[in-house]
């Protein structure tokens, strides 16, 4: 196993950044830690690297108990939002910087500059100084400074979060592809669900110290396993579970149920003719998003949602706004009073 984080907590004065936390990355994934600012993700992400301390529980490494390990003896790559090069280097000498530190042989030094050059498509530009490339052309020289040292174990920091939306993207796409040459196993944090998504091979949801869901981003978004998970991964309309409109909605929660009924905008069918289980509402407004549209309604009691109909569709249909609808949800979920984790 890659990494294992056992019964770990961590106390800031009277804030719980991490409550009893416990955690497996096996050895070669990618798994991304996701949650909300405060959920805890970045103090576990120090936690694995040796830059803060857990007041109680262990942390594994490569199967050896790393939990007093200096950072230094970890052989973990750091990689930050803000790309911390060395402004005075070249793109050549902040790849090498950390096998000059380990006093490797010159010839070795150039032979895995090279080859990590070529690996971030960035050959031909490592005499540039950081301030001659893009953001996302440092961020990529950032990466490759953590991988020549061919760590045990890759940890990225919001890697993304300094960029463009469309770098954003493009790197996305790119560290994938990275990760599946280079098989180091990587853990990295951020708040962007899409992100996560996009990039994971597992999907760990944090909130407020705890973890809330591990699994993948399938799992996560399909089978949510808190009201949490179900409301942060992705777009939801959240409706109060009263009697009538749970008669309204096909009786899909006859369990004891908590007082919230979560749909996806997806998966509520608009139609302009009526059935005997739909309902009726307005559209306030369409949103064209390229290969959707969204549509905004309110029910005749002042319930306001929102749905995505693809663009074929929506040309099927020819939605106006305030036109009368007719809805009818393919899918609903609610959570037992006692959905705790």
């Amino acid at each position: 196993m890659g990494i294992v984080v056992e019964n770990v907590s961590k106390q800031f004065g009277d804030f719980a950044a991490l409550d009893n936390i416990n955690l497996e990355v096996k050895t070669g994934s990618l798994v991304a830690l996701l949650g909300p600012s405060g959920s805890g993700k970045s103090t576990l992400l120090r936690m694995i690297a040796g830059l803060e301390t857990p007041d109680r529980g262990k942390i594994f490494l490569t199967g050896k108990d790393a939990t007093d390990q200096d950072v230094r003896d970890r052989n973990i790559g750091f990689v930050f939002q803000h790309y911390a090069l060395f402004k005075h280097m070249t793109v050549r000498q902040n790849i090498g910087f950390g096998l000059e530190i380990r006093k490797q042989p010159k010839a070795k030094i150039s032979d895995r500059v090279e080859e990590l050059l070529e690996l971030i498509q960035l050959k031909g530009l490592g005499n540039r100084y950081p301030s001659q490339l893009s953001g996302g052309q440092r961020q990529r020289v950032a990466l490759a400074r953590a991988l020549a040292v061919e760590p045990t174990v890759l940890l990225l920091d919001e890697p993304f979060g300094a960029l463009d939306a469309k770098v954003r993207k493009e790197l996305r796409a790119w560290l994938r592809r990275l990760h599946d040459e280079v098989h180091v196993t990587s853990v990295f944090v951020t708040h962007d669900q899409e992100e996560a998504m996009e990039v994971s091979d597992v999907i760990v949801v944090m909130n407020k110290g705890k973890i809330e869901q591990i699994g993948t981003p399938a799992e996560v978004y399909d089978n949510p396993a808190t009201p949490f998970v179900m409301s942060f991964i992705g777009p939801v309309n959240v409706l109060p579970a009263n009697r009538d409109r749970v008669s309204e909605f096909h009786e899909m929660h006859k369990h004891q149920a908590s007082d919230d009924v979560y749909i996806r905008p997806r998966d509520i069918m608009i139609d302009t003719e009526a059935t005997s289980t739909s309902i009726s509402a307005r559209i306030t407004r369409l949103i064209h998003l390229g290969w959707e549209v969204q549509a905004e309604l309110v029910l005749g009691d002042g319930q306001i949602l929102t749905a995505h109909l693809t663009r074929e569709r929506f040309d099927e249909l020819k939605l106006q706004p305030q036109q009368y609808v007719h809805i009818e949800p393919k899918d609903a979920k609610s959570f037992p009073l006692d959905y705790s984790i």
